[in-house]
């Protein structure tokens, strides 16, 4: 590929690759558009194959933006921007002609913790100011992709525009990417992406780390009535690989309701017990909740098997029989690298030692990755450079990685990876999961009610704050369903289309459970061992399904009984009293928050049903 330089042709870019005429009608249409908006030196229509793979590795090398870990096979490190690093939630809008359809009105006026509305005029200057001449001196890479196997029926396309190489390797792993796709669209609808760095060539100012991003101008943007994303001077993953939240989540979510389906941030697994019997179950958990660790779990009770097929995102849709379905869309991991080790995810371990790219964890002398929690000694002599590209030792009272480091590792490697992960027809969910990192108060797993109650459960999800967005330190924050920074419209129209499932012919509905691995004694740490143990709360949980375990009401919800759970050969002692206690004064101080909560974020928006539930929660709770 040539050095990109600036070049002065008038008459549009060189096309390195691609045949811009063979493309339909609508999208060379929206790239010759976004060519004459943007002005990029060069046009490279991506194919998606091993060759193309090689060279934009090759050229992201030579412009320094990735270097070669020798230690693996075919693994890369990229380091960013400082200022680069994370989802931007101040700075992701979606844009709708009315503000009530993006977010419910809050109470007195007050700002919406549950998205950020930009109207179409805000967008359009915001375009003008950010967009024209932004891709000069560079190439513009035009990426089809499918978000789930190609030519499933619950697969969507979606073509991103971007000036990033590093876009364009990540996406590779993260989706289906290039000629089948274009095939599989023909002439058909496509989410249109676009996505610039903000840095035009020649540089007005040098970049850090080789890495081109324009953070006093970022801008993520969707437009769901155009079904069309926009992303402006960020590089970071969650930021410019739009298949990713922009669209798994925030467009397809208004598309799911639109449709009559769901897209949702959760993983998917397959989980079999010692008789052959397999249940798939999908979970939600916000950021550093153990999502990846659930979704390639190592079960400690013999016997037991558990496969992934996802660790972030499902579509789920009924069909004919009235089973729900779901697929992942995606192709790849996007997992957080701190805290993943042999004990916590052998498998994950196993999975990221090829064809992985890491952006801003710690690199070894000896050509490896280093980050917090992966409890590796290593060999004498081997010295560390940080994520900021400065010599590294413990003492220095910073991590090595930076806490939302990440890699990007084809799905298709996981050692554990589900036979029918690629099924066009998705697999049967028979559980959903909500949880969260509540140090106190709420007990291991309970079970809803009805699916009503379960709606309930998931809209007053809280959690401690995560380092996935731009958020600070420990706080308890309401994360409703793990999608508070993913819904596409109105969270109250959205718990509406939840309760709606209830109503679809024929609709066999999963049992809705809670849980919470983070409990914590006052003065003894974690009351739960978590990790390989949690499949004794799924072999609970499975067994409830099938209407073998037994349980006890409480005041949240369906306890499990005693001895209903298998705690036959776990390491720890654990004190199920502690684990399973329901506080009465916690109880009705969180009944409380949650109240406080929807009244003054969702308002009039919020359905009669989940009012009804909190009531029903509020009055069990006097009775506790």
């Amino acid at each position: 590929m040539p050095p990109q330089l600036p070049s002065q042709n008038q008459k549009g870019p060189r096309v390195l690759q691609g045949d811009p005429g063979a493309l339909s009608p609508d999208l060379k249409a929206f790239v010759d558009a976004n060519v004459s908006l943007c002005q990029p030196d060069f046009l490279h229509i991506c194919d998606g194959s091993e060759e193309e793979n090689k060279a934009i590795l090759t050229q992201l090398e030579e412009q320094g933006m990735i270097k070669k870990l020798s230690k693996y096979e075919n693994c890369w490190l990229a380091r960013t921007d400082p200022r680069d690093v994370a989802r931007v939630e101040s700075k992701t809008v979606i844009v709708t002609q009315d503000q009530r359809d993006t977010v419910p009105t809050p109470l007195e006026g007050g700002v919406s913790q549950l998205g950020r509305w930009m109207s179409p005029e805000e967008f359009d200057k915001a375009m003008d100011q950010r967009f024209p001449g932004c891709m000069k001196g560079r190439t513009m890479y035009v990426i089809p992709f499918s978000m789930g196997p190609v030519g499933s029926p619950l697969s969507k396309i979606g073509v991103e525009l971007t000036d990033s190489p590093y876009v364009v390797a990540s996406m590779r792993v993260m989706t289906r990417m290039g000629t089948a796709v274009l095939s599989a669209l023909g002439t058909g609808e496509f989410v249109r992406c676009l996505h610039s760095v903000g840095c035009p060539l020649p540089l007005k100012r040098p970049l850090v780390n080789s890495w081109p991003c324009n953070p006093e101008q970022t801008l993520i943007a969707h437009i769901p009535d155009r079904r069309q994303i926009v992303s402006f001077g960020s590089g970071y993953g969650g930021n410019s690989l739009l298949g990713k939240k922009c669209f798994a989540l925030r467009i397809a979510s208004r598309i799911a309701k639109e449709e009559g389906w769901l897209a949702e941030h959760m993983l998917i697994l397959g989980v079999t017990n010692p008789a052959g019997e397999k249940k798939y179950m999908a979970a939600a958990f916000p950021s550093a909740c153990g999502k990846t660790n659930l979704a390639m779990l190592c079960p400690t009770l013999p016997g037991w098997k558990v496969e992934c097929v996802g660790d972030d995102i499902a579509w789920m849709k009924f069909d004919d029989q009235g089973n729900l379905r779901a697929i992942n869309p995606e192709n790849g991991f996007f997992g957080v690298a701190p805290g993943t080790s042999v004990k916590t995810n052998p498998n994950a371990m196993e999975t990221i030692v090829k064809n992985t790219i890491f952006t801003n964890v710690g690199e070894t002398s000896d050509g490896g990755v280093f980050w917090e929690g992966m409890d590796q000694s290593l060999p004498e002599g081997v010295t560390i450079t940080s994520w900021k590209n400065q010599p590294w030792s413990s003492e220095d009272g910073e991590p090595c990685a930076h806490p939302n480091s990440r890699f990007c590792t084809p799905a298709g490697q996981c050692p554990i990876i589900d036979p029918l992960w690629e099924s066009p027809e998705g697999v049967p969910i028979e559980a959903i999961i909500f949880g969260g990192r509540r140090p106190q108060g709420v007990p291991l797993v309970y079970e809803a009610f009805s699916w009503q109650h379960g709606v309930f459960v998931g809209a007053a999800m809280r959690s401690e704050s995560t380092a996935a967005a731009e958020h600070k330190g420990k706080v308890i924050m309401h994360d409703p369903f793990a999608m508070r920074p993913f819904f596409g419209y109105n969270f109250g129209h959205y718990l509406s289309h939840w309760l709606s499932m209830a109503d679809h012919p024929g609709a066999k509905l999963p049992k809705i459970f809670h849980v919470n691995w983070f409990r914590k004694s006052p003065t003894a740490g974690f009351l739960w061992p978590g990790f390989g143990d949690n499949i004794r709360v799924l072999d609970w949980m499975f067994r409830r399904v099938s209407g073998e375990a037994d349980c006890v009401p409480s005041a949240v919800g369906y306890l499990p009984s005693h001895d209903s759970m298998d705690l036959r050969g776990l390491q720890k002692d654990v004190d199920l009293n502690e684990l399973f206690s329901l506080d009465r004064e916690f109880w009705q101080s969180e009944a409380e928050e949650v109240r406080r909560y929807f009244t003054t974020q969702v308002n009039q928006d919020l359905p009669r049903e989940v009012a009804e539930e909190l009531e029903s929660l509020q009055q069990r709770v006097k009775w506790m």
